[in-house]
């Protein structure tokens, strides 16, 4: 088997998550989060679309983890987001996780925004 090391552009990795909690690039943070090119912080949930729509140049499709099973985004975030033109994507957190990782080690230009399991 061959191994290879991957390198993350200026994004932090998600190492992992369990109940509350999510670990990136390292770090411990509680609650939700977002990270990506702005680097990694604390997020105040779907009320908070400022910080998403913040994103809106720098990434070509935000990830958005609703938590432990697939939901759809509220109404008023989805239409945010639309209006502005960034491509956004929900599905589960452990899903979102992986498919921001996967796509972060390409080197693809990716935010992801998450609810705790």
């Amino acid at each position: 088997m061959r191994l290879n090391e991957i390198s993350y552009n200026d994004s932090a990795p998600i190492d992992g998550y369990g109940p509350g909690f999510f670990r990136i690039g390292g770090n411990l943070i509680n609650g939700p989060v977002i990270t990506g090119p702005l680097g990694t912080h604390s997020w105040a949930g779907f009320g908070d679309t400022d910080a998403l729509i913040a994103l809106k140049d720098l990434v070509d499709v935000l990830f958005v983890g609703t938590g432990a099973d697939v939901a759809h985004l509220p109404d008023d975030v989805l239409d945010a987001l639309q209006e502005v033109g960034l491509g956004v994507e929900a599905m589960s957190s452990p899903a979102a996780c992986r498919t921001y990782n996967v796509l972060l080690s390409e080197g693809r230009r990716v935010a992801l925004a998450l609810i705790p399991v």
